[in-house]
């Protein structure tokens, strides 16, 4: 059954994913104000089929351009962000050439990084800017690398210099700076109940796993509880700059990836929510 189970959820995800495909590429195309709220959609429509229960913990920042940073378990976290607010992801510059994955991404208008190239990253922290100067809200995953769930790693600094620019002035006449709001995403059940590290890897997607078999197993392991906490915002200059900033918003987010995976992610202690469906909660 698990099988048969996992079969019908991934043809059901190829009809939604291609039949959406058109629609997104024409609103993209076009600079249609939909391209940007559809992603959002979509990706609720694929958490409800692929039995994620997501508990929201805290407020994302949504009214003016913002980077978020997360840690970073694999490609749920992905879906997972995109069904809770409309977000545009910094991707390493692989990923525009995944098979379906990419063009995903692409349609998401993702920032793509060559990770490798210094002079690269500059023109992409650069764009990065921009972005943020439109008020767009970016994800960006300073570990530089997806990990097993059960902790989070050192935070490279470099693409957070972007977050050293102003982006516009308040009524007073003050700069504004890029507020940078760090968010802890972890993975705390599996089938309504709570999860061991030993089974986290069924979802986490890191080192040298094959991403289609992955999925595969990942839909046969069943619905998966997440829970995910927006910490306060916090800018470059308030902490001492990008290297300070990168070490702190790490910190916060070991912290509450901690918590909740010690069951102490909400303030009774639950992670489940209907599948599919988002439960706010307020800050811890």
């Amino acid at each position: 059954m698990p099988r048969l189970r996992a079969f019908a959820i991934l043809v059901a995800f190829l009809v939604v994913t291609f039949g959406s495909i058109p629609w997104q590429l024409y609103a993209t195309h076009f600079r249609l104000k939909r391209r940007k709220t559809f992603p959002t959609r979509f990706h609720r429509i694929l958490a409800r089929l692929f039995g994620l229960r997501v508990t929201v913990i805290g407020s994302p920042v949504q009214d003016r351009g913002v980077l978020m940073v997360a840690n970073h378990t694999g490609y749920f976290d992905i879906l997972i962000l995109s069904s809770i607010l409309r977000v545009s992801f910094v991707a390493k510059s692989e990923v525009k050439r995944w098979p379906l994955f990419g063009i995903l991404a692409q349609l998401q208008e993702s920032v793509f990084v060559e990770r490798k190239k210094r002079s690269q990253a500059g023109e992409a922290r650069d764009q990065i800017r921009e972005r943020l100067r439109a008020g767009d809200c970016l994800v960006l995953f300073p570990e530089g690398t997806s990990t097993d769930g059960n902790r989070v790693l050192p935070f490279k600094s470099a693409l957070m210099g972007a977050a050293e620019a102003d982006i516009g002035s308040d009524d007073a006449g003050r700069k504004r700076s890029v507020p940078v709001q760090p968010v802890s995403i972890a993975y705390v059940g599996m089938h309504g109940l709570p999860m061991g590290r030993e089974n986290r890897p069924l979802y986490a997607w890191y080192g040298d796993m094959e991403l289609l078999p992955h999925l595969w197993e990942a839909l046969v392991a069943g619905p998966l509880d997440v829970v995910v906490q927006f910490h306060q915002p916090i800018t470059a200059d308030s902490v001492g700059g990008r290297k300070m900033l990168a070490k702190l918003a790490a910190e916060v987010i070991r912290h509450g990836q901690v918590r909740a995976l010690n069951g102490l992610g909400s303030r009774d202690g639950k992670t489940g929510a209907l599948d599919g469906e988002i439960a706010t909660e307020a800050a811890v």
